[in-house]
């Protein structure tokens, strides 16, 4: 999902665009995570991007995509920039302080 989401509407509120927007990216996020993974891969990987332009993004986590839709809420844009790519991903083994 590339996309630049409006926060503007002419005839809802600011809060509930916000919404639908967390709604719409959480919708993906469930969508991407039940296809089925390719052979070798344990989950699937997102690799996000936010920014208020696309030129100006830079990558998160995406554990902080709805505090960055708050913060775009917040400071009263218009608009932000969300990118969100799925990748298939192996899960690294933890490495416990007492073995190194």
């Amino acid at each position: 999902m590339k996309k630049t989401f409006a926060l503007t509407h002419p005839k809802k509120a600011v809060p509930r665009v916000v919404e639908a927007v967390k709604y719409e990216v959480k919708k993906y996020l469930r969508r991407e995570r039940n296809k089925a993974l390719p052979a070798g891969a344990d989950f699937w990987d997102f690799d996000c991007r936010y920014g208020h332009t696309e030129q100006e993004a830079k990558v998160i986590h995406v554990k902080e995509i709805n505090k960055c839709i708050d913060e775009a809420e917040s400071l009263a844009l218009t608009s932000f920039y969300l990118e969100i790519l799925a990748k298939p991903a192996v899960r690294q083994k933890k490495v416990d302080a007492e073995e190194e």
